[in-house]
């Protein structure tokens, strides 16, 4: 079973969000965790866009990434450009994946559009998820 360790700074929105539709989508084909490099807890909106497509991560860890996290990975997911380059280094055979998905708490400023931006990011993180997933099967 391939193993995806989702990261990205804070381990609040977006890792968190791909880490509760990775699992959803995961179907035991697949074990999935996230981290992040500066561990914020859980965002009170990234838990409210994904109870909007029935998934619970209210229970997720906020988690610091450490070397025992990378060695238990095949595939890392760094899904913000402001942790790319300040992971530590892969163990070999670890595979990196960037992907470059903008943080939705720091580009809206009403609440209204918080609340859509947040739905965006999640639908895109699920999109790559699911073509990642078939792209590593």
């Amino acid at each position: 079973m391939k193993k995806i360790l989702f990261v990205c700074t804070g381990n609040s929105v977006r890792s968190q969000i791909a880490e509760g539709i990775g699992r959803n989508l995961a179907d035991g084909r697949f074990e999935v965790r996230s981290a992040g490099l500066a561990p914020m807890g859980i965002h009170p909106r990234a838990v409210k866009t994904m109870k909007d497509i029935g998934i619970d991560i209210t229970a997720n860890d906020s988690t610091f990434l450490d070397q025992s996290l990378l060695r238990w990975a095949d595939y890392v997911v760094i899904l913000c450009s402001e942790a790319r380059g300040k992971i530590p280094p892969l163990p070999p055979g670890v595979r990196l994946v960037n992907w470059d998905i903008k943080n939705p708490d720091k580009l809206y400023f009403s609440e209204e559009e918080r609340d859509r931006g947040f739905a965006a990011v999640r639908d895109e993180i699920k999109e790559r998820i699911e073509e990642f997933f078939e792209d590593i099967e």
